[in-house]
């Protein structure tokens, strides 16, 4: 591992990195709750400025942290809050677009480096995709580094003005292990007897119930299977606005699906499954494809976004609103033992090539040296 400074530059105080997160997706709260534990280890202040909610879902004070309620908001109360938080930070690390655009006003008139995580893109259309490129550009060129989890967000970042813009791959943090002496096969016949999925194959979704998820899609695909015995059933795990529309589809075309809602034992779900499904419309480093190929489970997925760099040749990759190809892929698999074998074998040759959390704290904290610690002019 490459030596890297935890002091500031004024001596030997420890530096002080401020990590704000705006709504907090799953993954970028994931990644800074991992970030402050690897910085905090590594001897670096890290002060997490979050909304409570994030704060009692993923404990930044136990990972090290010091945390900072600012509620998700524009208003000038929680731009006020983010500035008296990063009066003594050394360096302002914003997750997300939001929590950039709030981190740049607060930094107005200082001199903070500002390094900012693009996780993933909004997905917006007319006057709101016009709003949001400014919003983009303002944020891009405003930051001294944009850190983007896949390629496309880094050819983004660039073309919105960033002066420094890089690939920076978000470790998916370990797997929580469930709190039971059961037999691991046990609990997988527990999670399919749950699901109603006994005696046939489950494919399972995980993700937000939004437009841009491809669900709509999914339930398409789900007609076209309809004919095997045993009948497959689709489970699909996550909340959102979606949800009545998709219930209303499954109900009046009596499919075979179950929304489930949100779940806090979704590797369980995925190591029960015959085959993982990932439908939508743009992803950067998808949680669902990295737990699916480290669980050892076929994925199907579309070719979008940072999904091909990500998953290589481990899983089956089609056009994304293409009901027929995906169906056709999962229906394929189902039916080919040998296929799903190699695909897992496959995945996990890939996940070997991911960084590891310990890695991602490494990148990040050269990254912070180097504004930090910036080289004296030859």
């Amino acid at each position: 591992m490459s030596h890297v400074s935890s002091h500031s530059p004024h001596g030997q105080t420890p530096l002080h990195t401020v990590q704000v997160l705006g709504g907090g997706s799953a993954g970028s709260s994931a990644h800074v709750r991992s970030l402050a534990a690897g910085l905090a280890a590594r001897g670096v202040r890290v002060t997490v400025c979050a909304p409570d909610e994030a704060a009692r879902l993923y404990d930044f004070a136990d990972a090290g942290a010091r945390h900072v309620t600012v509620p998700r908001s524009t208003d000038p109360a929680s731009v006020a809050a983010l500035r008296v938080a990063c009066a003594d930070a050394d360096l302002v690390h914003a997750h997300g677009l939001h929590a950039a655009l709030r981190a740049t006003v607060a930094l107005t008139g200082r001199r903070t480096p500002l390094v900012v995580t693009w996780h993933t893109r909004a997905h917006v259309e007319g006057a709101r995709a016009r709003v949001l490129r400014l919003l983009e550009r303002r944020v891009a060129r405003a930051a001294a580094v944009v850190l983007g989890t896949s390629s496309d967000l880094v050819d983004r970042a660039r073309g919105r003005g960033a002066r420094d813009a890089r690939l920076a791959a978000v470790a998916l943090p370990a797997p929580r292990r469930p709190d039971t002496a059961e037999e691991p096969d046990c609990l997988l016949h527990k999670a399919r007897a749950e699901l109603g999925a006994v005696d046939r194959p489950l494919i399972l979704a995980v993700g937000a119930l939004e437009r841009n998820r491809g669900y709509d899609v999914l339930l398409d695909a789900t007609r076209t299977w309809r004919h095997l015995d045993p009948l497959p059933l689709l489970v699909v795990a996550g909340e959102g606005p979606e949800r009545a529309v998709l219930q209303r589809r499954i109900e009046d075309e009596q499919l075979p699906a179950r929304l489930v809602g949100c779940r806090d034992d979704v590797p369980e779900l995925l190591a029960a499954a015959d085959v993982a499904v990932l439908p939508s419309s743009w992803e950067s480093r998808s949680v669902l494809a990295q737990e699916a190929l480290h669980a050892r489970v076929p994925l199907v997925a579309t070719a979008v976004g940072g999904i091909p760099e990500l998953v290589g040749d481990a899983a089956e990759l089609v056009p994304y609103g293409d009901a027929q190809a995906l169906a056709t892929a999962v229906v394929r698999l189902l039916a080919d033992p040998v296929r799903r074998a190699e695909l897992t074998r496959k995945g996990a040759v890939q996940a070997a090539t991911w960084p590891t959390e310990d890695e991602t704290v490494t990148q990040v904290l050269s990254v912070y040296d180097e504004l930090t610690h910036p080289l004296p002019y030859s």
